[in-house]
């Protein structure tokens, strides 16, 4: 690892992860149903503080993406294929994540296969991607940006919780109590 790598364009670069992630996301997103991706993005309820700190968090996201796509992948090294396969154990998730959220009518909370283990599996997913897109790069920096992201974001997370319990009432207050926030912690 290094902390901050020389970006240059290149073919080997993070950029090849970064898109499959991008395209499977978008592909997914088309395939449930458009009410379920209108929920996803809704933020109508959050306040202006949980707004701003999830803005600058996903300044940091752009700062850890541009150091992924900018950066040649570590290839034959032993964090590469651990990057590798956190990144596709992430990959997977996400795919069954979003299928989970589509597929749970509007008026439940969403809360079977990873929604078991987890509040916001998708958020966990795309954490675990990027952590694994960072140490295939070897980026010290790239970590650190999405590390600083994710504790921004984190208050997105909590308008995300505050939304919920307020459509879903003591059912997502139940569901809160038995599952932790993102995964087996917090």
């Amino acid at each position: 690892m290094e902390l901050m790598p020389a970006l240059k364009v290149g073919w080997l670069n993070g950029w090849i992860p970064f898109v499959v992630l991008v395209l499977t996301e978008a592909i997914m997103l088309r395939v449930v149903p458009r009410k379920a991706v209108a929920r996803l993005f809704d933020r109508s309820t959050w306040s202006r503080r949980q707004a701003a700190f999830t803005a600058i968090g996903k300044a940091f996201s752009l700062v850890c993406i541009v150091l992924v796509v900018l950066t040649p992948l570590k290839i034959g090294t032993t964090l590469f294929f651990i990057g590798m396969a956190l990144y596709a154990l992430a990959l997977l998730g996400l795919i069954v994540a979003i299928a989970d959220f589509g597929m749970t009518p509007a008026d439940q909370p969403v809360t079977k296969r990873l929604y078991r283990i987890s509040r916001h599996p998708q958020i966990v997913m795309l954490t675990v991607a990027f952590l694994g897109m960072c140490l295939a790069i070897g980026s010290w920096a790239a970590l650190l940006a999405l590390l600083l992201s994710r504790l921004l974001q984190h208050y997105g997370i909590l308008a995300e919780e505050e939304a919920c319990l307020a459509q879903y009432g003591e059912s997502y207050r139940a569901y809160m109590e038995q599952v932790p926030r993102y995964f087996l912690f917090f």
